[in-house]
């Protein structure tokens, strides 16, 4: 073989192109175009970190999701989650979706498995329900700090655009967290919530004080089948607001145990969130606390999925 042939061969090699399946998931949702939208590629192996990137950027999720072969034997399988600018260790909805799917095209049955995270090994349970299924999610390290000094509340609430009167006085301003951080903001009622403007820049300025990229902001209505209204602005990682956040909602549980905000009648407290009214895309979890001694030892979280469309790409 002559080098014009060795050079041929060489190029050809470096024109093979693999296919990649690429899922656009609505989670926390049985309808389509609501909830929060999570991409999803099935097969993700052969592809870089600068591949993964330059996809999540390119489908714009908050969140896009590669499965992979785990690199752990305590793993079945392994996710990584990206932005549109970075990597991150976990994510609520894009873990409901990318496992809905997997479960979609491998037909599974009712099953628990263990899913490999940069926020570690997570137990997660498929449950079949007919022609679809529903994820539960256990969720990482229960955290909850102590509430942030008076100087860093009164400059977030500036960023929200808020008063300091529109504030729940019951609910401390803190960071709770499942695996990745958010700043709890308790305010007191829903018309506020919907009417926030918050300045995005302000909120990215403060993120590095706090160590937290994610701003919380709720209100209760415990009359209602719901109990929780949220807003999740994080536009540190480039996500100016989330329409359904499990990251949130989840380590939102605890915090309410810790601050003794709620009054748990078992050893088990759940309850229902509702997010993504604001900006048309409302989605619905089951949060659910496990206490030991009035204290949360587990936390999951409950979510539908619907497929939204699918795609290949060649790389």
């Amino acid at each position: 073989m002559n080098r014009y042939q060795n050079l041929i061969l060489y190029m050809k090699e470096k024109l093979i192109l693999k296919k990649y399946q690429i899922y656009q998931v609505d989670a926390f949702t049985k309808t389509k175009l609501a909830g929060n939208p999570a991409g999803v590629v099935t097969n993700a192996d052969d592809l870089t970190d600068q591949q993964m990137q330059q996809i999540a950027r390119e489908l714009n999720n908050s969140e896009t999701a590669f499965i992979c072969q785990p690199s752990t034997k305590d793993a079945d399988i392994r996710i990584r989650f990206f932005t549109p600018t970075m990597e991150v260790p976990i994510c609520g909805h894009a873990t409901i979706g990318a496992n809905f799917v997997r479960a979609m095209e491998n037909n599974l049955d009712s099953q628990t498995f263990v899913q490999q995270t940069g926020a570690g090994n997570l137990p997660i349970d498929i449950l079949k329900q007919n022609d679809s299924y529903q994820i539960t999610m256990t969720q990482g390290k229960i955290s909850v700090e102590e509430p942030l000094s008076d100087s860093l509340q009164t400059e977030i609430i500036e960023a929200l655009g808020l008063k300091k009167e529109q504030l729940n006085k019951d609910c401390p301003m803190a960071i709770a967290s499942t695996g990745a951080p958010k700043v709890m903001i308790c305010i007191d009622n829903q018309e506020t919530l919907n009417n926030l403007t918050p300045d995005l820049a302000h909120l990215k300025s403060i993120t590095p004080k706090i160590n937290c990229n994610g701003y919380f902001v709720f209100t209760m209505t415990p009359n209602e089948n719901t109990l929780v209204h949220g807003r999740m602005f994080s536009p540190a990682n480039g996500i100016n607001e989330d329409p359904v956040t499990g990251n949130a909602n989840g380590p939102l549980g605890a915090y309410f145990i810790k601050y003794g905000i709620v009054t748990p009648t078992s050893d088990i407290f759940e309850f229902t969130a509702i997010q993504g009214e604001k900006i048309n895309r409302t989605g619905s979890m089951k949060v659910r606390v496990y206490l030991d001694n009035n204290k949360p030892v587990k936390i999951q979280i409950v979510g539908d999925a619907v497929i939204a469309f699918s795609t290949t790409i060649e790389i």
